[in-house]
């Protein structure tokens, strides 16, 4: 049984707690320089209770069981900004601040400041809100809209704190993986990191015909 007034139902329903290092040790209560490690993991489900939260401790041999190095896929693996891409977040085509005038939604609302950018330049890319309830927290936008002017941002998932209006924030670009996009959007075709031309799923449905096709060559 464990108790804490640093760990808030917010903070957990935000996700800040998540995959949060734990570490057990044997404590002389009346030395407390003696101790000794005895287990060490890391935060894994959380379920949510009347009264409390429940959440599972996983072993480092959970790490074992997770999907280590590249894709072989179609789209890039690689995360928009980091070393692998080369792509500068900060850089002002890519990144801009604005605030929220309207709520339309829990997680959509109408935004200042973004009218030098085009319709969807920054769906799949994230809001860090700078003040309000959710000061230095970020959230990924799932679509990015313009109406009659206006942009019209919608969050992946609705903030556990509400958004309200005013709310300053910056948004940076976000990125599909497909390399169209990569070559069209970011210049950075160079850094693409997936396959872009590995056979698809309509490979194997694929029959015999006799118009060509069949003959070997490259598709």
């Amino acid at each position: 049984m464990l108790t804490s007034d640093r760990i808030t139902e917010t903070d957990i329903l935000d996700g800040r707690w998540d995959n949060a290092e734990v570490e057990v040790w044997r404590v002389n209560w009346a030395d407390t320089s003696q101790r000794v490690l005895m287990r060490r993991g890391a935060i894994g489900q959380i379920r949510r209770g009347r009264l409390a939260f429940v959440a599972e401790v996983r072993s480092l041999a959970h790490v074992l069981g997770q999907t280590v190095g590249r894709t072989f896929q179609a789209t890039c693996d690689a995360a928009l900004g980091d070393a692998r891409c080369g792509i500068d977040l900060e850089n002002s085509a890519f990144k801009g601040t604005g605030g929220v005038i309207d709520l339309l939604r829990d997680r959509a609302f109408t935004s200042s400041g973004l009218g030098g950018f085009s319709s969807g330049w920054f769906t799949f890319g994230t809001v860090e809100w700078t003040n309000g309830t959710n000061a230095g927290r970020r959230a990924e936008i799932i679509a990015h809209d313009v109406t009659d002017g206006i942009a019209v941002l919608t969050l992946l998932e609705a903030p556990v704190r509400s958004i309200a209006e005013g709310d300053a924030f910056i948004v940076r670009a976000g990125c599909d993986k497909r390399i169209e996009t990569c070559g069209a959007k970011f210049a950075n075709t160079a850094n693409f990191r997936g396959f872009p031309h590995i056979p698809g799923q309509d490979t194997i449905l694929r029959y015999a015909t006799n118009d060509g096709g069949h003959d070997g060559g490259v598709l």
